[in-house]
């Protein structure tokens, strides 16, 4: 069994005393991978300007657009179709032994071939005061301690939009208890790291039919690498594992590699900018 799935991306900008020139690099087109296929996709622009493509450095597609005349605004709209497969995300066996695969966690080899995710940044790092703030029970495996995780960070912060933003620190979030799916994903994954499991910052869209949390433009989820397993996708926001109602569009140390629009902008007035996302599901038959 599958679903179908129709995305609709509009963000839109004004400049209040005109736009010189710009740049924009947006990161916001669905992968490919094991459980999604994209069928189509489409982005413009409606004054006309050039579309580049190209691959970031993290493997994942983006698209640039650069301005060079004035105007008061510019939008963007973008169109996916893709195929997203049925997922249990606990099918897999648990280990038959919590030492050994605890010793594969720790292990040099495991370690090195995974230390981009085992990396703490400015928005994965937990501060001395908090580095106990959920420890592992090493009588359970490490699937059963990252869903543990989960449903902790779920009951430790409140969703509530606009009380933070980009470059909030975990400390503030932490003593504040609000935020948005980002501080949610942030926390889970500086959690998971300072008990040794490599774990990385997932952007995508999320269909809310459920009664899901998730942002206006677009939702944070985090995986961790689980030995003999391999990426499993939990999402703290909701306190659920990542599923056929999770879209992918990629995967990075935190937020800074996941932007999904980057850019500059040249112009001496205020500019405002206004997104809107719609995620459309129908199931195969």
């Amino acid at each position: 069994m599958g679903y179908d799935y129709e995305i609709e991306y509009v963000t839109r900008n004004t400049y209040e005393k005109g736009l010189n020139e710009a740049f924009w690099q947006f990161l916001i087109i669905p992968e490919n991978n094991d459980t999604q296929e994209l069928i189509s996709w489409n982005f413009e622009n409606d004054l006309g300007m050039v579309n580049s493509v190209s691959i970031n450095g993290l493997g994942f597609k983006t698209v640039q657009v650069r301005a060079k005349e004035q105007t008061d605004h510019i939008n963007f709209r973008a169109s996916f179709k893709l195929s997203k497969k049925e997922i249990n995300p606990y099918d897999f066996p648990l280990p038959e032994s919590v030492e050994h695969e605890r010793a594969l966690l720790h292990s040099h080899n495991y370690r090195v071939d995974h230390e981009p995710f085992l990396r703490k940044t400015k928005l994965t790092q937990l501060s001395a005061k908090y580095e106990n703030l959920f420890l592992f029970n090493n009588k359970k495996s490490i699937f059963e301690n990252l869903v543990a995780l989960n449903k902790w960070v779920f009951e430790k912060l409140i969703f509530q939009s606009g009380v933070t933003d980009v470059g909030t620190q975990l400390s503030e979030i932490i003593e504040n208890r609000h935020g948005v799916c980002q501080d949610f994903s942030h926390l889970f994954c500086a959690i998971a790291k300072q008990n040794g499991v490599p774990s990385r910052y997932v952007s995508g869209y999320l269909h809310q039919g459920n009664g899901f949390f998730g942002d206006s433009q677009m939702h944070a989820w985090a995986e961790s690498h689980i030995p003999n397993v391999g990426w499993i996708g939990f999402d703290p926001t909701n306190n659920i594992l990542a599923n056929h109602n999770h879209i992918k569009v990629s995967h990075g140390k935190d937020y800074n590699d996941c932007a999904p629009l980057k850019g500059v902008v040249y112009t001496l007035g205020k500019n405002k900018t206004q997104y809107s996302v719609q995620v459309k599901a129908s199931q195969q038959q």
